[in-house]
């Protein structure tokens, strides 16, 4: 299925490149006609810039605000540059709060202002309210289309209410359920509503063993309750316990993914957001930055092999078998940091765990050095005829794996504890300790035992 996919993408990006180089815009309206605004938004960042904008015409107005939802942060910075301030205002009516709430800091001012005018008085208050809370909070996820009932009324009377409303929200599964003050008090299923007696009170068949979401929550957090507890939707409430609005499974899968890509692009020490297709100069620039701080600490380990320049001069073989304890001790560091960097993320390790998961990695880290360090011993010997050269790599080898365990462990919990993001920094600190250990371990056993 996921080939199919692909191939279908591969297949329409090809049909619309075609139909802009040939300016036939008919054919991109045609091609474009049935995707849905995810689609649309995944075409869009699968083209370099000058393309995008020709497709971005061709997109109908009245998807304009959803396909802008569905694109990174930069990509839709360059859709908003070449829309009036009329379009994206139209483009925009249509959105949910939470949604407005998502591209209202992407805005330009005067159009955000513009924005809120044309708003009612409900509208205008409930955006600001979600403007309030923290961006990457349950309160910035939350949608305020919930449906509320009281607990003292009769199912028929919310049946009636149902009717009368005509239509409800998507992803709806159950029913808030509050009291007279507006507490949260738990939810009632819809199956129930339409499955029992008419005259049956709400708070007879309410849940009420349901952990409602408190707006500051992060949304990390909230990802991992809707995975942990396979949830479609969860009740929002403030520090009084009032209800708020509801999150909904459609937020956190987009939350999901962000924290997949943000992952993902931070191990290379990239903005998750980066457009692909961007221009060289910008892309060049931001990628400049890790490069250059690479490019530091890979002098930091040049120094160090310069400290024993003399000691290789007099013994060739280990120029030949230093790269194997830098590069054993990175393989082994960079497994222990990502599965260190996944249990962050998940929120699996804590002050009470982290030290356990220290021991194991030091335990891990000599097993697999001394078996691992026999066999780069044997081969050694094998190939130079020195038993000691064979002894100091084998020593080598056991220090650098056994400190890039431990690294593993410590270089992203530190990290986090001084609120820099471990899967943004962690790897070029753990390829230089790996290095510097590695070098300084070998050359420096070498120094003392062979010199």
């Amino acid at each position: 299925m996921a080939e199919e996919i692909t191939e279908s993408l591969e297949s329409l990006l090809s049909r619309i490149h075609q139909a802009l180089e040939e300016n036939r815009p008919e054919e991109i309206s045609a091609a474009i006609a049935d995707l849905e605004p995810a689609e649309i938004a995944l075409l869009l960042e699968s083209l370099p810039l000058h393309e995008r904008t020709l497709l971005w015409e061709q997109v109908p107005a009245e998807l304009d605000g959803e396909v802008l939802l569905h694109v990174h942060d930069e990509v839709r910075s360059t859709l908003l540059q070449d829309m009036d301030p009329e379009e994206i205002v139209a483009a925009t009516a249509s959105l949910d709060t939470a949604d407005l709430a998502e591209l209202f800091d992407d805005l330009p001012k005067p159009v955000a202002e513009d924005m809120l005018r044309s708003m009612d008085e409900l509208q205008r208050a409930r955006l600001q309210e979600t403007l309030s809370f923290e961006e990457d909070s349950a309160g910035r996820l939350m949608r305020t289309d919930t449906i509320a009932v009281r607990a003292d009324v009769m199912l028929e009377t919310v049946q009636r209410f149902l009717r009368w409303k005509a239509s409800i929200p998507d992803n709806t599964d159950n029913l808030m359920v509050i009291d007279r003050t507006g507490q949260f008090m738990g939810v009632l299923p819809l199956a129930r509503l339409v499955s029992h007696d008419q005259e049956t009170l709400v708070e007879t068949l309410m849940d009420t063993d349901v952990d409602a979401i408190q707006v500051d929550m992060k949304s990390r957090d909230v990802a991992t309750l809707f995975q942990t507890h396979d949830l479609t939707s969860a009740p929002v409430v403030d520090k009084e316990g009032m209800l708020l609005g509801r999150v909904i499974i459609d937020d956190i899968v987009d939350v999901i993914q962000e924290i997949s890509e943000q992952a993902l692009m931070h191990m290379a020490g990239l903005d998750e957001e980066e457009d692909l297709f961007a221009p060289v100069v910008p892309s060049a620039r931001r990628r400049a930055v890790w490069l250059g701080i690479n490019l530091l600490t890979a002098f930091l380990a040049a120094w160090v092999i310069g400290r024993f320049e003399a000691t290789l001069q007099q013994i060739v073989a280990l120029a030949v078998l230093m790269p194997i304890v830098a590069s054993m001790g990175g393989i082994a560091g960079s497994q222990t940091l990502t599965l260190t960097i996944r249990g962050l993320a998940l929120g699996q390790i804590s002050k009470t765990n982290s030290n356990w998961l220290l021991y194991k990695e030091i335990g891990i880290s000599l097993i697999n050095g001394v078996v691992w360090a026999l066999v780069v011993a044997v081969l050694a010997v094998v190939w130079f005829g020195s038993v000691p050269i064979g002894a100091i790599i084998a020593a080598a080898l056991v220090i650098n794996m056994l400190a890039a365990g431990v690294c593993g462990i410590v270089i992203p919990l530190f990290l986090k504890r001084i609120n820099i993001d471990p899967a943004l920094s962690s790897s070029v600190i753990l390829t230089t300790v790996t290095d510097v250990v590695g070098f300084m371990s070998f050359l420096g056993l070498a120094t003392i035992f062979l010199l």
